[in-house]
């Protein structure tokens, strides 16, 4: 009697994980402890019918059934971004660009996706990324979307936010963020100033909230580095108020001072500041003819190595973009290190990483957001340049 065997094929879908990149660009991934995961043995399939054994009759093995559909592969990473607002669609399209970039860079080796949503309305786009098997969604973009999509409280997949909570909360599990929120650069102008010797600070700043947070992030980092209290001042863009501001300067003694004011602003303020070590944000660098303006010499701040520096290791081979507007390049740096982070993401939440991004050198910390420190410029003859060690 011949037992009929009958061989059962299994197919399995294939799954290629991302080459490392070189050594440039890639993040420095330490990853966490995880369990060693081990394969379910499947069970023995019988070799025949026992009734047709014992009759002793040659049985026609039946034809094989056909091969199941293959199943749906999932999107790897999902980036979820407001494309259909008015008030933030070039943004996110600058972030989309410089994602794509990223991801044509790793020649397609991980799945993406872009899923489009309006003002305020996120969680549709991370309902769909869900359903899509995203092991990593990237977004919110926008700080409104982002309070959103945490209010919901619902179970959220891998997320890696661009932007931050405003009240300074925990990010609740699985979810990262990197921005490009001013605090980084008011810290790290404190951090440089006290390096170099600064005693003491003065702090001249606007109404503007934005630029009340960028003081603020400042003189926190200045105080947590040893420094004492700042001297702080209030700008006006009244004439008189100005030649106020700057005999009261003239009194007090400091050795450096920040200036908090908008970028259009920086050029009409900083002939009242004088001599005195200078220091503001990269907004400075946006929209200005720095050509035209002298007045500025000397003045320091931080900017992105995507716009300080373009051909360093890791960013050279990437595609610049077509945008002439300083904040839009920000916004499409900011893509490319979204993509890169995520990648780095897919296979589970790494102990440490660092990076040399587009964006600044990023380190992931304890409440996992990335501190991003970017490249200390200066202005010299209308032109930027960067600010010599000291």
């Amino acid at each position: 009697m011949r037992a009929l065997i009958v061989v059962t094929l299994l197919a399995l879908p294939a799954f290629s994980a991302a080459q490392t990149p070189a050594a440039s660009d890639a993040p420095t991934v330490q990853a966490a402890d995880a369990p060693s995961a081990s394969a379910d043995t499947p069970p023995a399939v019988p070799a025949g019918d026992s009734a047709n054994d014992a009759a002793g009759g040659a049985v026609a093995a039946p034809a094989p059934p056909p091969p199941p559909p293959p199943p749906a592969e999932a999107f790897t990473i999902v980036l979820v971004l407001p494309l259909e607002s008015a008030a933030y669609g070039r943004a996110a399209e600058a972030v989309r660009a410089g994602f794509l970039a990223a991801a044509d860079a790793d020649a397609g080796k991980t799945r993406t996706r872009v899923i489009s949503h309006a003002d305020g309305n996120p969680l549709t786009g991370f309902a769909e990324a869900r359903k899509l098997g995203a092991r990593v969604v990237v977004g919110p973009l926008v700080r409104d979307d982002l309070r959103a999509l945490l209010a919901a409280d619902t179970e959220l997949p891998t997320t890696l936010a661009l932007n931050q909570p405003d009240d300074g909360a925990a990010l609740p599990a699985r979810v990262y963020a990197l921005t490009l929120a001013i605090e980084a650069e008011g810290r790290q102008l404190a951090r440089l100033v006290r390096a170099q010797g600064a005693q003491t600070v003065g702090v001249i700043s606007a109404d503007a909230v934005l630029q009340k947070r960028f003081a603020s992030a400042f003189v926190g980092e200045w105080i947590l580095q040893g420094g004492g209290p700042p001297e702080t001042f209030h700008f006006d863009r009244d004439p008189e108020l100005l030649t106020r501001l700057r005999k009261d300067l003239g009194r007090t003694p400091i050795d450096a001072v920040l200036l908090a004011v908008d970028g259009a602003d920086v050029a009409l303020l900083k002939p009242f500041v004088g001599t005195v070590p200078s220091y503001t944000s990269s907004q400075v660098n946006d929209r200005m003819q720095l050509e035209s303006q002298r007045d500025l010499d000397d003045l320091q701040f931080v900017e992105l190595p995507w716009l300080a520096d373009p051909t360093q290791a890791g960013l050279g081979g990437l595609p610049r973009g077509t945008y002439t507007n300083a904040s839009l390049q920000r916004l499409y740096a900011l893509g490319i290190d979204a993509f890169r982070i995520a990648r780095a993401l897919v296979d589970g939440p790494p102990a440490t990483m660092e990076i040399d991004g587009a964006t600044g050198h990023l380190t992931l910390e304890s409440s996992r957001s990335f501190a991003r420190e970017g490249q200390l410029m200066r202005l010299r003859g209308g032109q930027v340049e960067a600010a010599p060690p000291r």
